[in-house]
């Protein structure tokens, strides 16, 4: 399959604003909003939790461009919602910046995430090799050692190899993406733009915890 690297459907400031409850009048339609996943992705959440995975790639404006939408989100999902972030890698040159997010997984520092975003897209730090992750890391207080250490780890290669793995469960087709409960799959394409997305997401939430 030919995967998309963006979704051009992405709305940002008012026209996201706007986007939402002009759509939302439309109840999600399978095979149009969404599709059912012909074989169940594998889930990390704790029982009795519902997952909604987010797919994305760094160097995706579209995805630093969901990202406070996304944000905004999670911070209000229901306490039976657990939110996951999968970076993806369509190309091999993607793999570097799937370890950076591992790496500052592996060490604790998520807090970051939102940086490694500015570093990108205001900063213009392209992040894409080993050597670029690594100073940027030293300007975060990051020791250089730690990280590599991280970077290169049989802990942060076989995240990578789960998160494909996921990816082509989900058949992801571009970035930002959404999973919902290895079941469900939607983006901006099918959705229309990323704020109809998120209320795509919604509606599958609501239909797993009836059993639908």
């Amino acid at each position: 399959m030919q995967r998309r690297v963006f979704h051009a459907g992405l709305l940002v400031g008012g026209a996201l604003a706007l986007a939402g409850p002009l759509r939302a009048q439309r109840p999600p339609q399978e095979g149009q909003d969404f599709r059912r996943l012909a074989k169940p992705a594998p889930v990390d959440a704790p029982t009795g939790k519902i997952e909604v995975v987010e797919f994305f790639w760094y160097s995706c404006p579209h995805c630093n461009a969901f990202e406070p939408l996304l944000e905004a989100w999670s911070r209000r999902m229901p306490r039976d919602m657990v939110l996951r972030r999968v970076p993806v890698a369509f190309r091999p040159d993607f793999e570097p910046q799937q370890r950076l997010f591992f790496v500052l997984e592996t060490l604790g520092r998520l807090d970051l995430h939102m940086k490694v975003f500015q570093a990108i897209h205001q900063d213009r730090q392209p992040l894409g090799s080993e050597e670029a992750i690594l100073a940027w890391a030293q300007t975060q207080g990051l020791p250089r050692a730690k990280v590599q250490a991280a970077y290169q780890s049989f802990g942060v290669t076989t995240r990578i190899r789960r998160a494909q793995l996921l990816q082509d469960a989900y058949e992801v087709e571009g970035v930002p993406a959404l999973g919902v409960a290895g079941r469900f799959y939607t983006d901006g394409e099918m959705a229309g733009d990323m704020a109809r997305a998120v209320q795509v997401a919604d509606s599958l939430v609501a239909r797993v915890r009836q059993g639908r």
